[in-house]
């Protein structure tokens, strides 16, 4: 893709200047079409050193209204980036519906500079590509905005291009020996862009390769990117707000998916006398683990999905009963706010994401979008479909980071739910927890039963297993959950320790 650019393009004053009269113009626009149309747009510049993507970044801005957009410049990541999955950092940057997002370098830069420098191993580079295109394209199949602009030069014009900024107090700063040394070995690092632009250059996020010597050239050709880009997207977008129709939602008929809840043996039980004994004991050993885990910086993610009164709340609460506060957070989900509706449904979950050593429990989960979301209408059928990806995806970027995924559902049938929700309007102190959706929501127990027995053949794998617990026995349960998070710590420990 590198070697068949001419830079040697050029473009002379008179006809940039009447360009971008008209491309300015034009680009305000379509910011403001985008705003009121609530597209999202991420702008991501990558390039060789002094190939002027700080220039061509601030000759972009000064169209734009200030108010819309934010710049992040990306570097070396620091040590609380460090601490979570490369892609959180990019995540936690991410742009509300209606904002653009500009990046002075990106996700990128684990495949290039951190490679060429080593910090990126060899055998981690397959893992990264996987994660950068799954990112991009979840984020454009919700209907982000993604441009992505290489700008290029050689390597003759790249060392003229640092002997200046070094020939001055004032820029000297800005060349790194890391600069010279890609410079010196210009050739090696090339090679590595062209395998990144091959590998990433997809339908969904293309490359848009600038010939960046001139930089008259560059901005024009920059600016005319950006608004054919946004062009196709607003008529796109308009054309579905005008034949818009929402689905109907598809009763769900006879078994389409193996009844994986109706494996679970409800009848399974412990006295309370035995309850107490056990209860005590796997405490204090999660107690102990939890320190173990802070020591060797080993993230944990746990996630409690189930019935309406299936336990949920009362398995966190003994799970975590002698935790230390300070390494833990439990994160209840409810109905999305709306600044989180103004995001991709996962930037919620990926904000909350623990740091190495901690451990973050969600109290119902990014599941709710093949479940809840599914079922009420609230997602087309295509966004819940391919959903079981996107969570496979994350759920596998973490695993790769070194944290331990476990996912639980909490079974109990209906007459037991139905025992639990009497059992809570009749007493004063747990009436808030029984609310008349809780009811409705039971009227559509088929449907859901049909969605959570193919949520959980799609999504539950050998690293972020799912685990269906036996919850009509509340005392049961409490331990089932207790004992699987203990043996699921002790194997990773005893990994570590053999490694």
């Amino acid at each position: 893709m590198l070697e068949k650019l001419d830079l040697t393009k050029k473009m002379d004053k008179e006809e940039y200047k009447e360009k971008m009269e008209v491309l300015e113009v034009r680009i305000g626009k379509l910011q403001r079409e985008c705003k009121e149309l609530g597209i999202p747009v991420m702008i991501a510049f990558e390039g060789y050193g002094a190939s002027g993507k700080g220039v061509q970044i601030g000759k972009l801005i000064q169209a734009l209204d200030p108010r819309g957009f934010e710049v992040y410049a990306v570097k070396t990541e620091t040590e609380e980036e460090r601490m979570h999955p490369f892609m959180w950092r990019f995540w936690t940057k991410m742009p509300a519906n209606g904002r653009i997002a500009i990046y002075d370098s990106s996700w990128y830069r684990k495949v290039l500079v951190d490679r060429f420098d080593k910090r990126t191993k060899k055998k981690e580079l397959p893992a990264a590509y996987d994660s950068i295109c799954s990112f991009e394209k979840q984020l454009t199949d919700g209907g982000m905005v993604l441009i992505k602009i290489f700008l290029a030069i050689d390597k003759k014009e790249q060392k003229k291009r640092f002997r200046k900024l070094m020939d001055s107090e004032d820029t000297a700063w800005r060349v790194s020996e890391g600069d010279l040394k890609r410079n010196k070995e210009f050739e090696k690092y090339e090679q590595m862009n062209e395998e990144m632009l091959v590998r990433t250059d997809t339908d969904y996020a293309p490359w848009n390769i600038v010939e960046a010597t001139d930089r008259r050239f560059a901005t024009a050709k920059i600016y005319s990117i950006i608004i054919e880009t946004l062009s196709k997207k607003i008529k796109e977008v308009q054309k579905a707000k005008e034949s818009a129709e929402r689905e109907p939602l598809e009763k769900t008929k006879g078994t389409l998916v193996d009844n994986i809840l109706a494996q679970a043996d409800l009848t399974k039980t412990v006295t309370r006398e035995e309850y107490k004994e056990r209860i005590e004991k796997l405490q204090d050993k999660i107690e102990k683990l939890h320190g173990e885990l802070y020591r060797r910086r080993i993230p944990v993610v746990l996630g409690f999905e189930g019935w309406d009164a299936g336990g949920k709340g009362g398995a966190v609460k003994r799970l975590t009963a002698k935790m230390d506060p300070r390494g833990f957070v439990v994160h209840p989900t409810a109905s999305p706010n709306d600044i989180e509706r103004a995001h991709h449904y996962l930037w919620r979950f990926w904000t909350a994401m623990p740091k190495a050593g901690h451990v973050a429990i969600f109290d119902r989960t990014w599941y709710g979008r093949v479940m809840v979301e599914r079922i009420e209408g609230f997602c087309t059928k295509d966004e819940w479909q391919r959903a079981y990806k996107e969570i496979n995806d994350m759920e596998r970027d973490l695993t790769n980071a070194g944290a331990i995924v476990l996912k639980f559902w909490m079974q109990i049938d209906k007459d037991e739910q139905e025992r639990r929700f009497k059992a809570r309007q009749e007493n004063p102190e747990k009436q808030w927890k029984i609310t008349d959706e809780d009811w409705r929501n039971r009227e559509k127990w088929d449907q859901y039963e049909v969605a959570v027995n193919e949520m959980l053949m799609k999504t539950s794998t050998t690293s972020a297993p799912w685990i269906v617990v036996e919850g009509n026995c509340k005392y049961y349960a409490r331990i089932r959950v207790l004992e699987s998070v203990i043996e699921a710590i002790e194997e990773r420990l005893k990994k570590e320790q053999e490694s």
